[in-house]
Protein backbone atom coordinates (compact mmCIF):
# COMPACT_ATOMS: atom_id res chain seq x y z
CA UNK A 1 0.00 0.00 0.00
CA UNK A 2 2.99 2.32 0.34
CA UNK A 3 3.60 4.92 -2.30
CA UNK A 4 6.71 4.08 -4.30
CA UNK A 5 9.45 6.65 -4.73
CA UNK A 6 9.67 8.30 -8.13
CA UNK A 7 12.81 7.77 -10.12
CA UNK A 8 12.60 11.30 -11.58
CA UNK A 9 13.21 9.99 -15.07
CA UNK A 10 16.52 8.26 -14.35
CA UNK A 11 17.14 5.26 -16.61
CA UNK A 12 13.83 6.00 -18.35
CA UNK A 13 13.98 4.21 -21.71
CA UNK A 14 10.68 5.80 -22.77
CA UNK A 15 10.79 9.44 -21.60
CA UNK A 16 7.37 11.07 -21.93
CA UNK A 17 7.10 14.85 -21.68
CA UNK A 18 3.45 14.65 -20.72
CA UNK A 19 0.00 13.93 -22.10
CA UNK A 20 -0.22 15.77 -25.41
CA UNK A 21 -3.97 15.28 -25.86
CA UNK A 22 -6.84 12.85 -25.52
CA UNK A 23 -8.78 11.97 -28.66
CA UNK A 24 -12.43 10.96 -28.28
CA UNK A 25 -14.39 9.21 -31.02
CA UNK A 26 -17.92 10.62 -30.82
CA UNK A 27 -21.09 10.39 -32.88
CA UNK A 28 -21.37 14.13 -33.52
CA UNK A 29 -18.25 16.20 -32.84
CA UNK A 30 -19.93 19.50 -33.72
CA UNK A 31 -22.65 19.04 -31.12
CA UNK A 32 -20.27 17.52 -28.56
CA UNK A 33 -17.97 20.53 -28.90
CA UNK A 34 -20.85 22.78 -27.85
CA UNK A 35 -21.30 20.69 -24.68
CA UNK A 36 -17.62 20.92 -23.76
CA UNK A 37 -17.64 24.67 -24.36
CA UNK A 38 -20.91 25.71 -22.70
CA UNK A 39 -21.00 23.14 -19.92
CA UNK A 40 -17.36 22.38 -19.10
CA UNK A 41 -15.73 25.70 -19.96
CA UNK A 42 -13.39 24.55 -22.73
CA UNK A 43 -12.38 26.85 -25.57
CA UNK A 44 -12.57 25.59 -29.15
CA UNK A 45 -9.14 26.46 -30.57
CA UNK A 46 -8.71 24.46 -33.80
CA UNK A 47 -10.67 22.49 -36.39
CA UNK A 48 -10.05 19.93 -39.13
CA UNK A 49 -12.67 18.73 -41.60
CA UNK A 50 -13.99 19.04 -45.13
CA UNK A 51 -12.86 22.67 -45.35
CA UNK A 52 -9.27 21.61 -44.65
CA UNK A 53 -9.28 18.71 -47.11
CA UNK A 54 -10.06 16.07 -44.49
CA UNK A 55 -12.61 13.82 -46.24
CA UNK A 56 -12.58 11.14 -43.55
CA UNK A 57 -13.44 12.92 -40.30
CA UNK A 58 -14.18 16.16 -38.52
CA UNK A 59 -11.99 17.06 -35.56
CA UNK A 60 -12.51 19.75 -32.93
CA UNK A 61 -9.70 20.72 -30.53
CA UNK A 62 -10.86 21.97 -27.13
CA UNK A 63 -8.51 23.43 -24.53
CA UNK A 64 -8.63 24.53 -20.91
CA UNK A 65 -5.50 25.09 -18.85
CA UNK A 66 -3.06 22.42 -20.04
CA UNK A 67 -5.87 20.04 -21.05
CA UNK A 68 -6.40 19.25 -24.74
CA UNK A 69 -9.33 17.17 -25.95
CA UNK A 70 -9.84 16.27 -29.61
CA UNK A 71 -13.40 15.27 -30.58
CA UNK A 72 -13.46 13.20 -33.77
CA UNK A 73 -16.49 12.12 -35.80
CA UNK A 74 -16.56 10.14 -39.06
CA UNK A 75 -17.69 11.64 -42.35
CA UNK A 76 -18.21 8.24 -43.96
CA UNK A 77 -20.24 5.16 -43.04
CA UNK A 78 -17.37 2.72 -43.25
CA UNK A 79 -14.00 2.63 -41.55
CA UNK A 80 -12.36 2.37 -38.18
CA UNK A 81 -14.00 5.44 -36.62
CA UNK A 82 -17.67 4.54 -37.28
CA UNK A 83 -17.01 0.93 -36.30
CA UNK A 84 -15.50 2.10 -33.01
CA UNK A 85 -18.51 4.31 -32.26
CA UNK A 86 -20.97 1.59 -33.27
CA UNK A 87 -19.38 -0.83 -30.78
CA UNK A 88 -18.42 1.45 -27.90
CA UNK A 89 -20.49 4.61 -28.19
CA UNK A 90 -18.62 7.83 -27.43
CA UNK A 91 -15.30 7.21 -25.72
CA UNK A 92 -11.57 7.80 -25.53
CA UNK A 93 -9.64 6.33 -28.46
CA UNK A 94 -6.15 7.82 -28.06
CA UNK A 95 -4.14 8.80 -24.99
CA UNK A 96 -1.39 10.67 -26.83
CA UNK A 97 1.97 11.59 -25.32
CA UNK A 98 4.36 14.35 -26.32
CA UNK A 99 7.87 13.00 -26.84
CA UNK A 100 11.19 14.31 -28.13
CA UNK A 101 11.65 11.36 -30.51
CA UNK A 102 8.59 9.54 -31.86
CA UNK A 103 10.59 6.95 -33.77
CA UNK A 104 12.70 6.04 -30.75
CA UNK A 105 9.58 5.82 -28.56
CA UNK A 106 7.97 3.48 -31.08
CA UNK A 107 11.07 1.29 -31.35
CA UNK A 108 11.64 1.09 -27.58
CA UNK A 109 8.03 0.11 -26.86
CA UNK A 110 7.48 -2.32 -29.74
CA UNK A 111 10.75 -4.18 -29.16
CA UNK A 112 9.47 -4.83 -25.64
CA UNK A 113 6.22 -6.29 -26.91
CA UNK A 114 3.87 -3.39 -27.74
CA UNK A 115 1.59 -4.07 -30.72
CA UNK A 116 2.16 -1.42 -33.41
CA UNK A 117 -0.74 0.60 -34.79
CA UNK A 118 1.06 3.35 -36.74
CA UNK A 119 4.72 3.28 -37.66
CA UNK A 120 6.57 6.61 -37.30
CA UNK A 121 4.92 8.83 -39.93
CA UNK A 122 5.58 12.44 -40.88
CA UNK A 123 2.70 14.89 -41.25
CA UNK A 124 3.42 18.40 -42.50
CA UNK A 125 1.97 21.68 -43.67
CA UNK A 126 3.23 25.25 -44.09
CA UNK A 127 3.92 25.44 -40.34
CA UNK A 128 6.37 22.56 -40.25
CA UNK A 129 6.09 18.88 -39.48
CA UNK A 130 5.26 16.45 -36.71
CA UNK A 131 6.11 12.77 -36.43
CA UNK A 132 3.47 10.46 -35.02
CA UNK A 133 3.53 6.77 -34.13
CA UNK A 134 1.06 4.64 -32.17
CA UNK A 135 0.77 1.39 -30.21
CA UNK A 136 -2.12 -0.59 -28.74
CA UNK A 137 -3.11 -0.66 -25.10
CA UNK A 138 -6.22 -2.10 -23.34
CA UNK A 139 -9.35 -2.68 -25.43
CA UNK A 140 -9.40 -0.57 -28.59
CA UNK A 141 -7.52 2.26 -26.88
CA UNK A 142 -4.15 3.35 -28.28
CA UNK A 143 -1.18 5.44 -27.22
CA UNK A 144 0.34 7.82 -29.74
CA UNK A 145 3.80 9.38 -29.55
CA UNK A 146 3.74 12.96 -30.88
CA UNK A 147 7.02 14.66 -31.79
CA UNK A 148 6.20 18.32 -32.39
CA UNK A 149 9.53 20.12 -31.90
CA UNK A 150 9.62 21.07 -35.61
CA UNK A 151 6.05 22.33 -35.77
CA UNK A 152 4.87 25.91 -35.19
CA UNK A 153 1.17 25.60 -36.04
CA UNK A 154 -1.80 25.86 -33.71
CA UNK A 155 -1.98 22.11 -33.02
CA UNK A 156 -1.23 19.54 -35.72
CA UNK A 157 -0.92 19.71 -39.51
CA UNK A 158 -4.33 20.00 -41.13
CA UNK A 159 -5.88 22.05 -38.33
CA UNK A 160 -7.02 25.64 -38.80
CA UNK A 161 -8.50 28.34 -36.60
CA UNK A 162 -12.10 27.38 -35.74
CA UNK A 163 -13.65 30.66 -36.85
CA UNK A 164 -17.40 30.91 -36.24
CA UNK A 165 -17.49 27.34 -34.86
CA UNK A 166 -16.07 28.69 -31.61
CA UNK A 167 -18.62 30.07 -29.14
CA UNK A 168 -17.73 33.55 -27.96
CA UNK A 169 -17.28 34.61 -24.35
CA UNK A 170 -16.95 31.12 -22.90
CA UNK A 171 -15.51 31.36 -19.40
CA UNK A 172 -13.20 28.70 -17.98
CA UNK A 173 -14.44 26.78 -14.96
CA UNK A 174 -10.87 26.55 -13.62
CA UNK A 175 -9.82 23.12 -14.85
CA UNK A 176 -6.02 23.04 -15.17
CA UNK A 177 -4.52 19.67 -16.12
CA UNK A 178 -5.05 15.91 -16.29
CA UNK A 179 -4.26 14.32 -12.93
CA UNK A 180 -4.84 10.67 -13.91
CA UNK A 181 -6.74 8.49 -16.39
CA UNK A 182 -8.47 5.34 -15.19
CA UNK A 183 -8.77 2.23 -17.35
CA UNK A 184 -11.27 -0.57 -16.74
CA UNK A 185 -10.22 -4.05 -17.87
CA UNK A 186 -11.87 -7.46 -17.79
CA UNK A 187 -11.66 -9.80 -14.83
CA UNK A 188 -8.26 -11.46 -14.63
CA UNK A 189 -6.45 -8.99 -16.93
CA UNK A 190 -5.36 -6.21 -14.57
CA UNK A 191 -1.95 -7.75 -13.87
CA UNK A 192 -1.36 -8.29 -17.59
CA UNK A 193 -1.76 -4.56 -18.18
CA UNK A 194 0.32 -3.70 -15.13
CA UNK A 195 3.06 -5.85 -16.68
CA UNK A 196 2.55 -4.07 -20.04
CA UNK A 197 3.04 -0.62 -18.54
CA UNK A 198 5.97 -1.81 -16.46
CA UNK A 199 7.92 -3.80 -19.04
CA UNK A 200 6.83 -2.19 -22.30
CA UNK A 201 6.63 1.46 -21.25
CA UNK A 202 8.89 1.63 -18.20
CA UNK A 203 6.20 2.67 -15.71
CA UNK A 204 6.40 1.73 -12.03
CA UNK A 205 3.64 0.76 -9.62
CA UNK A 206 2.70 3.63 -7.35
CA UNK A 207 0.02 2.00 -5.20
CA UNK A 208 -2.42 -0.91 -5.20
CA UNK A 209 -5.87 -1.58 -3.77
CA UNK A 210 -7.55 -4.95 -3.35
CA UNK A 211 -11.17 -5.94 -2.87
CA UNK A 212 -10.87 -5.30 0.89
CA UNK A 213 -9.97 -1.66 0.18
CA UNK A 214 -12.58 -1.08 -2.53
CA UNK A 215 -15.81 -2.83 -1.61
CA UNK A 216 -19.32 -2.35 -0.32
CA UNK A 217 -21.96 -4.80 0.82
CA UNK A 218 -22.71 -5.62 -2.80
CA UNK A 219 -19.74 -4.99 -5.11
CA UNK A 220 -15.95 -4.86 -5.16
CA UNK A 221 -13.05 -4.15 -7.46
CA UNK A 222 -9.26 -4.21 -7.51
CA UNK A 223 -6.98 -1.46 -8.75
CA UNK A 224 -3.30 -0.75 -9.29
CA UNK A 225 -1.82 2.62 -10.18
CA UNK A 226 1.05 2.90 -12.65
CA UNK A 227 3.12 6.03 -13.22
CA UNK A 228 5.83 7.00 -15.68
CA UNK A 229 9.43 7.79 -14.75
CA UNK A 230 8.81 11.40 -13.68
CA UNK A 231 5.52 10.66 -11.93
CA UNK A 232 3.69 13.16 -14.16
CA UNK A 233 1.51 10.52 -15.85
CA UNK A 234 -0.61 8.22 -13.71
CA UNK A 235 -2.82 5.37 -14.92
CA UNK A 236 -4.94 3.44 -12.41
CA UNK A 237 -6.05 0.09 -13.88
CA UNK A 238 -9.24 -1.46 -12.46
CA UNK A 239 -10.71 -4.94 -12.73
CA UNK A 240 -13.87 -6.30 -11.10
CA UNK A 241 -13.79 -8.53 -8.05
CA UNK A 242 -16.40 -11.03 -6.92
CA UNK A 243 -19.40 -9.51 -5.14
CA UNK A 244 -23.07 -10.11 -4.51
CA UNK A 245 -24.08 -7.85 -7.41
CA UNK A 246 -22.65 -6.39 -10.63
CA UNK A 247 -19.87 -3.88 -10.00
CA UNK A 248 -19.40 -0.59 -11.82
CA UNK A 249 -16.50 -2.17 -13.72
CA UNK A 250 -18.70 -4.97 -15.03
CA UNK A 251 -21.42 -2.45 -15.92
CA UNK A 252 -18.86 -0.38 -17.84
CA UNK A 253 -17.58 -3.39 -19.80
CA UNK A 254 -21.13 -4.55 -20.54
CA UNK A 255 -21.95 -1.22 -22.19
CA UNK A 256 -18.54 -0.28 -23.65
CA UNK A 257 -18.16 -3.84 -24.96
CA UNK A 258 -14.47 -4.02 -24.04
CA UNK A 259 -11.84 -2.58 -21.74
CA UNK A 260 -11.47 1.19 -22.03
CA UNK A 261 -11.08 4.54 -20.29
CA UNK A 262 -13.57 4.80 -17.44
CA UNK A 263 -12.86 8.28 -16.12
CA UNK A 264 -10.55 11.24 -16.46
CA UNK A 265 -9.48 13.18 -13.36
CA UNK A 266 -9.02 16.91 -13.99
CA UNK A 267 -7.26 19.21 -11.52
CA UNK A 268 -8.55 22.50 -10.19
CA UNK A 269 -6.82 25.13 -8.09
CA UNK A 270 -10.15 25.89 -6.38
CA UNK A 271 -12.51 22.93 -6.49
CA UNK A 272 -15.30 24.86 -4.75
CA UNK A 273 -15.42 27.49 -7.49
CA UNK A 274 -15.03 24.88 -10.24
CA UNK A 275 -17.84 22.67 -8.96
CA UNK A 276 -20.15 25.64 -8.39
CA UNK A 277 -19.55 26.74 -11.99
CA UNK A 278 -20.12 23.24 -13.36
CA UNK A 279 -23.29 22.88 -11.30
CA UNK A 280 -24.66 26.11 -12.75
CA UNK A 281 -23.96 24.83 -16.26
CA UNK A 282 -25.72 21.53 -15.75
CA UNK A 283 -23.07 18.93 -14.87
CA UNK A 284 -24.61 16.20 -12.70
CA UNK A 285 -22.42 14.92 -9.87
CA UNK A 286 -22.78 11.92 -7.59
CA UNK A 287 -24.18 12.73 -4.16
CA UNK A 288 -23.16 11.25 -0.81
CA UNK A 289 -25.16 10.90 2.43
CA UNK A 290 -25.10 13.84 4.85
CA UNK A 291 -23.68 11.48 7.47
CA UNK A 292 -20.38 11.42 5.53
CA UNK A 293 -19.67 14.97 6.74
CA UNK A 294 -20.57 14.39 10.40
CA UNK A 295 -17.21 12.76 11.15
CA UNK A 296 -15.16 14.46 8.43
CA UNK A 297 -13.12 16.67 10.73
CA UNK A 298 -12.43 13.73 13.05
CA UNK A 299 -11.10 11.69 10.11
CA UNK A 300 -9.23 14.41 8.24
CA UNK A 301 -8.39 17.04 10.82
CA UNK A 302 -8.44 20.77 10.20
CA UNK A 303 -8.75 21.84 6.56
CA UNK A 304 -8.92 25.22 4.85
CA UNK A 305 -12.37 24.68 3.37
CA UNK A 306 -15.75 25.26 4.98
CA UNK A 307 -17.30 21.84 5.69
CA UNK A 308 -20.94 22.97 5.25
CA UNK A 309 -20.01 24.23 1.79
CA UNK A 310 -18.28 20.95 0.94
CA UNK A 311 -21.43 19.17 2.14
CA UNK A 312 -23.66 21.34 -0.02
CA UNK A 313 -21.54 20.56 -3.10
CA UNK A 314 -20.99 16.83 -2.26
CA UNK A 315 -17.20 17.23 -2.37
CA UNK A 316 -15.23 14.39 -0.75
CA UNK A 317 -12.03 14.82 1.29
CA UNK A 318 -9.23 12.38 2.09
CA UNK A 319 -5.70 12.62 3.46
CA UNK A 320 -2.36 10.83 3.36
CA UNK A 321 1.04 11.47 4.92
CA UNK A 322 1.72 14.31 2.46
CA UNK A 323 -1.48 16.32 2.90
CA UNK A 324 -5.08 16.11 1.81
CA UNK A 325 -7.15 16.16 -1.36
CA UNK A 326 -10.66 17.15 -2.39
CA UNK A 327 -12.52 15.29 -5.12
CA UNK A 328 -15.91 14.85 -6.75
CA UNK A 329 -17.19 12.57 -9.50
CA UNK A 330 -19.67 13.32 -12.26
CA UNK A 331 -22.36 10.99 -13.45
CA UNK A 332 -21.69 9.48 -16.91
CA UNK A 333 -21.54 12.22 -19.54
CA UNK A 334 -23.39 10.22 -22.18
CA UNK A 335 -26.40 7.88 -22.11
CA UNK A 336 -24.30 4.72 -21.94
CA UNK A 337 -23.02 4.43 -18.34
CA UNK A 338 -19.37 4.51 -19.38
CA UNK A 339 -17.17 7.64 -19.35
CA UNK A 340 -17.31 10.17 -16.51
CA UNK A 341 -15.09 12.88 -15.04
CA UNK A 342 -13.49 13.53 -11.68
CA UNK A 343 -12.52 16.99 -10.43
CA UNK A 344 -9.65 16.91 -7.94
CA UNK A 345 -7.69 19.45 -5.95
CA UNK A 346 -4.53 18.26 -4.25
CA UNK A 347 -3.22 20.01 -1.17
CA UNK A 348 -0.08 17.93 -0.85
CA UNK A 349 -1.71 14.51 -1.04
CA UNK A 350 -0.39 12.12 -3.68
CA UNK A 351 -2.92 9.35 -3.07
CA UNK A 352 -6.29 8.63 -4.69
CA UNK A 353 -8.89 9.02 -1.96
CA UNK A 354 -8.90 5.58 -0.35
CA UNK A 355 -10.90 6.93 2.57
CA UNK A 356 -13.67 7.92 0.16
CA UNK A 357 -13.98 4.61 -1.65
CA UNK A 358 -16.89 3.28 0.38
CA UNK A 359 -18.97 6.48 0.08
CA UNK A 360 -18.11 6.80 -3.61
CA UNK A 361 -18.96 3.25 -4.53
CA UNK A 362 -22.20 3.32 -2.59
CA UNK A 363 -23.13 6.47 -4.55
CA UNK A 364 -22.32 4.70 -7.82
CA UNK A 365 -24.36 1.68 -6.74
CA UNK A 366 -27.38 3.94 -6.12
CA UNK A 367 -27.07 5.16 -9.71
CA UNK A 368 -26.67 1.59 -10.99
CA UNK A 369 -29.81 0.60 -9.09
CA UNK A 370 -31.74 3.42 -10.79
CA UNK A 371 -30.47 2.16 -14.16
CA UNK A 372 -31.39 -1.41 -13.31
CA UNK A 373 -27.81 -2.62 -13.82
CA UNK A 374 -26.68 -3.33 -10.23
Amino acid sequence: MDLDKRNNGKNDFLPLKGIDHLEFYVGNAKQSSVYYQYVMGFKLTAYSGLETGNKNSSKYLLEQGKIRFVLTSPLQNEGEIPEHIKLHGDGVKDIAFEVDDSEKSFIESTKRGAVPVLKPTEFSDENGKIIKSSIKTYGDTIHSFIERKNYKGIFLPGFIQPGSRSIENIESVGLRSIDHIVGNVELGYMNDWIKFYGETMGFSQLISFDDKDISTEYTALMSKVMQNGTGKIKFPINEPAKGKKKSQIEEYIDFYKSAGVQHIALTSANILETVEALNRRGILFLSVPESYYETLEDRIGKIDEDIPKLKKLNILVDKDEDGYLLQIFSKPVQDRPTLFFEVIQRKGARSFGKGNFKALFEAIEREQDLRGTL
